[in-house]
């Protein structure tokens, strides 16, 4: 087959199936070269970015289709790097591509090196799998399409209502500015207090962070004052039958959230019972990572799990300290994920300051909990 050939066709066909295309470059990026083919990915490698930028420019010249995603190998020159993900940034058609960066084994310094990047949508190692990556394309696709719908029906909008949503997201953000600086000033000797309440009780750092997803799937690094104890991620496969919103789907789309947890300390129990473990996200939403009102940002497990196109609407809202969901059922354990999910939708679709401003008189009677959940 001649690698030119997949600016001319949408699908290549292969042993009479037909095939999808993945761009691999690099060496190591053809890692799950196998497996994608058994989930009907067919890789088109390159050794270097230069050859990939020219098979992207040919098939734009000549109107030809685009693969599917792009996988890059980590070891790529960082200069050539660069100059790749400026040349993908200056069209729109190659901006919407899955991107991802594969990495044999990722280290901290690789995670914060590539995380921060814009067109990085997301990074395997050598103990991902392949239904991950298809799985993930398959959520970026819908993802991706429904952003320019929705900024394709803002655009034909009558002038009052786009001065209407700026003045919306004008509010908004100044809201979030002065509340968060106010309140973190006025808390200081609170959160002191804090810090020493949990370093007597156990140890392990003050402040936990975890990389969560906010709108338009934004990574970003998320804070909370540590409430469990050292490592209590790595535990939660063991007690996923104790999942709250555990479903005997497999498939189904879910959280994680136990009643009772073991890996909570008691000084966390009490941290969480009353969401002062939440106050440090003050921080998050004085740079502009979240919002007062939001969806919640979720772990990337969970987020990457909500793949539909309705459900991954709840990523077009701001991410949020309190939320719809939280003011209507926060803390009780009868709450399904799909309740979750359409109050997620349902702010997403149809948040203002206004109804912001009715959600935050609604959340001090919410943050403390029925439950221990």
């Amino acid at each position: 087959m001649e690698i030119n050939s997949i600016t001319e066709k949408k699908n290549v066909e292969v042993n009479d199936g037909t095939y999808h295309t993945i761009l691999c470059v690099g060496a190591k990026s053809i890692h799950f070269k196998k497996e994608l083919t058994d989930h009907q990915y067919l890789c088109i490698h390159f050794d270097d970015l230069e050859q990939a930028a020219s098979l992207l420019r040919n098939a734009l010249r000549e109107g030809g289709f685009l693969p599917e995603a792009i996988i890059m190998d980590v070891d790529l020159e960082a200069a050539q790097l660069n100059k790749f993900l400026t040349f993908l940034n200056r069209s729109a058609l190659l901006r919407d591509l899955p991107l991802f960066l594969f990495v044999y084994q990722l280290n901290q310094k690789d995670l914060e090196k590539f995380s921060n990047i814009k067109l990085i949508d997301d990074i395997y190692t050598s103990t991902s799998n392949a239904k991950e990556i298809v799985e993930r394309i398959g959520f970026l696709k819908k993802f991706k399409k429904k952003i320019k719908q929705t900024s394709a029906e803002s655009s034909v909008k009558v002038i009052e209502d786009d001065f209407k949503f700026d003045i919306n997201q004008f509010f908004k953000r100044l809201v979030d500015i002065v509340v968060s600086g106010v309140l973190i000033l006025l808390l200081l000797p609170f959160f002191i207090i804090i810090a020493l309440a949990i370093a007597i009780e156990s140890r392990g750092p003050i402040i936990y962070s975890s990389k969560r997803a906010g709108k338009g799937f934004k990574v970003f690094k998320f804070y909370k004052f540590r409430s469990m104890y050292v490592d209590a991620d790595s535990m939660i496969k063991k007690l996923s039958h104790l999942n709250q919103y555990k479903s005997d789907d497999p498939n189904e789309t879910h959280f994680f959230k136990i009643s009772n947890d073991p890996r909570v300390t008691k000084v966390g129990a009490f941290l969480r019972n009353t969401s002062i473990d939440e106050l440090p996200q003050l921080f998050n939403i004085l740079i502009g990572d979240m919002s007062l009102v939001g969806n919640r940002p979720l772990p990337l497990y969970e987020a990457n799990s909500i793949t539909t196109d309705v459900y991954s609407k709840r990523f077009l809202a701001p991410a949020g300290l309190t939320g719809l969901w939280q003011v209507s059922k926060r803390g009780k354990k009868d709450m399904s994920t799909e309740e979750r999910l359409d109050l997620d939708i349902t702010y997403a679709e149809k948040w203002s300051f206004m109804s912001d401003f009715g959600i935050m008189l609604k959340t001090p009677k919410a943050l403390i909990q029925k439950d221990n959940v």
